[in-house]
Formats: structure tokens, C-alpha cells, sequence
């Protein structure tokens, strides 16, 4: 049997790995904080600037950011192919008071979307950059060919409000980078489950909280391992290759792929192919939200989508399988590169040849992980 398990992920420093593929250059994660930094510079004083041209008298707040998604998550892979692009989430929060008179009024999400468009275009203009505006919950700007960043907006009530800025600003608000990462944590954990509010453009209002998934994946995180990190970056990537645009959600896989992952000792592997081998069945049964089991994550991807991506894991397994006990290296690279594209190494040398005894071995032992230095809440 082959353990390809050094062509998926490795620490040695001069030897590649799809795990160091799917990452972002350093320059390309240079821009992309860059053009957040500008992003959230611009909608800053942009906002309560329009805002006030719209006919609010009264002192306006500057608005305050959370970034959540994939970046948060430490999972966001790079494109694999065109037209995908990195996402990055950051969400904008205002007080409901300077958005309408009412607790939730129907025009105060219009209200939201109108007064941050209009003060991001002078910087999309400047920048070359595209202004996105058909999204539901959401504004887009593409960035870059490589990435967009997603600005969902959102509105809490002004007692807690107040105590976001009282808490940033003691860290030093926007002084240090670190500084602001420590003040996001806090006062991001801090805000009421109950009254986080989204615009919508077309519902007005919607109760959502990015925090629930983001806890309850850093929490999955903490108790298996950054194997299982891993194995859901393995599985987006499979995805994008597989599907050059749709296919299963993220959240989707994370979900899916938890209760089914086991640890296995240097074996990434191994790892993925006892997920994707139960994976098509687990789609078939559904999935639901892990923080919100009255929403269905397969229902979202529709009956033509489950089926076609049960179908896609069911050859993924087979391929994965085949390639474990392939007699040839080359063969194997071959059939894996066939699956992730060429940011699998083909690397045949580096493939290790091992017995059945050994592959046994690397099943899970014991419980908890063995590679996490410390969890973060930040972004």
C-alpha cells in the first residue's frame, strides 16, 4: 500500500504539498488586507456621511467591522481555476437608531445598503475595482481577479453599540494591528445572540449571527485536531476542481464532514478517505446547520445538487481508494492529480510505500488533538 500523506501535507521547509498550494501568496493576502483596510477606511467616514446627506442630523456613528467566513476559519484555499475567486467576509455593524426611528423598520435595510454603496464608489473608482450590487445579503467588490471581499451589513441595538466602541477604544482602537484583533475578539463574543440583525435587499431584515459557526467550527477544531482543518481544505479543494462555479456550500462540507472525521497519526490521507467514503450517504440523509438544526444545508443545495455531488464523492472515494493501494507511485500521483488539479505534487519519489500493518497503525488511538498550539477567536 502507498501513504501519499507527504504530498498532501508536510513541515519540511524545501519539500511541496497541496496543503502550502492551496494557500494565498504572500502578496495576494498582502492586497487582499490592504483593500479591507481601505474598504473599512472608506465606509468609516462614508457612511454617516451619507447617511447625513440623506437627511440624519443627528451625530452618526462610524460604523465597526468583524471579519467571519473562511478567512476567520483559517480555511480559505486560493482559486483553482477561473472564474473562482478567494472570498472574504467583513462585516459592517451600525446602531438600528441612525438606520430608522424604529426597532425594525422595512426601509432602514435600503436605507443600510443606499448610504454604504454610495460611499464605497469613489473608492471602487479610484481603485479600478467593481461594485457588485445584485447580491441579497450583501455588498461586493472584486478586488483583484483572485478575490472579492463581501461586506454583509448588520444592525444591533445602540446600548450595544456603545459598548462595542467603549471596548475597541480601549485597546487603542485602530493603533496597533494586533490591538484591533484583540478588541474584535472581545466585543464580537460579547454582542446578543438575539439581536444581530442582517439587511437583506429583499426580506429587509433577517435574524443572523455569523458567530455560532464560527465558534462551533473553532470548537470542532480544538477538540480533533488541525487534521480536521485540513481535511475540510482538502475537501474545498476538490470541490473547486471538480466544479469550476456552484457545487456543495463550505459550511456544507464542514458540516457534513465532522462527525465523520477520525484522526489518524501523520496519515492526511487516510483521514479524507474515511470522511469521502461516508460522505454520499451523509448528504442523502441531510444535513443540517450544526448550530441551527431547523435549517438544511442539503435542502439549500437543492435535490439535482445533492445527488450530483453524492455521485462526484462516490468517484472521488474510489479514486482515493484506488490510488492508497496502487502498486505504481506515478500512477497514483496521476489519479490524484486528476482530482485536485495540479496543486497535488507529482512527486512520485516522496510517495512512501508501506504495509497493511502500518496503515492500521495510523488509525485513531487516542482522543483530542495533538497539534493545536492554542485556539483564537480572532480573524
Amino acid at each position: 500500500m502507498l501513504n501519499l500523506s507527504p504530498l498532501f501535507f508536510t513541515t519540511v521547509d524545501d519539500e511541496s504539498c497541496m496543503h502550502d498550494e492551496l494557500d494565498l501568496t504572500s502578496d495576494e493576502r498582502t492586497w487582499i488586507a490592504s483593500a479591507r483596510t481601505a474598504v473599512r477606511d472608506c465606509l468609516r467616514t462614508g457612511i454617516p456621511r451619507a447617511l447625513r446627506a440623506s437627511g440624519y442630523t443627528e451625530d452618526v456613528p462610524q460604523p465597526r467591522f468583524f471579519t467571519q467566513g473562511s478567512w476567520a476559519y483559517k480555511t480559505l484555499n486560493s482559486p483553482a481555476q477561473q472564474p473562482q475567486q478567494a472570498d472574504v467576509d467583513d462585516g459592517c455593524y451600525l446602531p438600528m437608531s441612525f438606520v430608522s426611528q424604529t426597532k425594525r423598520p422595512s426601509t432602514a435595510a435600503a436605507v443600510f445598503f443606499a448610504a454604504a454603496e454610495e460611499a464605497l464608489k469613489p473608492l471602487v473608482e479610484e481603485k479600478r475595482w467593481k461594485l457588485v450590487t445584485d447580491k441579497p445579503t450583501c455588498i461586493r467588490i472584486v478586488i483583484a481577479t483572485f478575490a472579492h471581499i463581501d461586506i454583509p451589513l448588520y444592525a444591533i441595538p445602540d446600548e450595544e453599540f456603545v459598548m462595542l466602541k467603549a471596548s475597541m477604544e480601549r485597546y487603542g482602537y485602530d493603533s496597533l494591528s494586533e490591538a484591533v484583533n484583540m478588541a474584535e475578539r472581545d466585543t464580537w463574543t460579547a454582542l446578543p445572540a438575539d439581536k444581530v440583525l442582517l439587511a437583506h435587499r429583499e426580506c429587509n431584515w433577517m435574524s443572523s449571527d455569523p458567530r455560532p459557526v464560527k465558534e462551533w467550527f473553532l470548537d470542532q477544531v480544538a477538540a480533533k485536531g488541525e487534521q480536521f482543518r485540513r481535511v475540510v481544505r482538502y475537501l474545498k479543494a476538490f470541490r473547486d476542481w471538480r466544479w469550476p462555479s456552484g457545487g456543495p456550500a463550505s459550511i456544507l462540507l464542514m458540516s457534513a464532514a465532522a462527525p465523520l472525521f477520525e484522526k489518524r497519526d501523520r496519515r492526511d490521507d487516510l483521514a479524507l478517505l474515511d470522511v469521502v467514503a461516508l460522505l454520499p450517504a451523509r448528504l442523502h440523509a441531510g444535513v443540517n446547520n450544526p448550530v441551527d438544526e431547523s435549517e438544511s444545508l442539503t435542502k439549500r443545495l437543492g435535490k439535482t445538487g445533492v445527488e450530483e455531488a453524492a455521485k462526484a464523492f462516490e468517484e472521488f472515494e474510489r479514486v482515493l481508494r484506488g490510488a492508497i493501494g496502487a502498486g505504481s507511485r506515478s500512477q497514483a500521483c496521476i489519479w490524484m492529480q486528476g482530482e485536485f488539479g495540479s496543486r497535488f505534487p507529482n512527486e512520485p519519489d516522496r510517495v512512501k510505500v508501506v504495509s497493511v500493518a502500518a496503515t492500521i497503525a495510523a488509525a485513531p488511538a487516542t482522543a483530542g488533538p495533538s497539534e493545536l498550539v492554542g485556539r483564537t477567536k480572532a480573524g
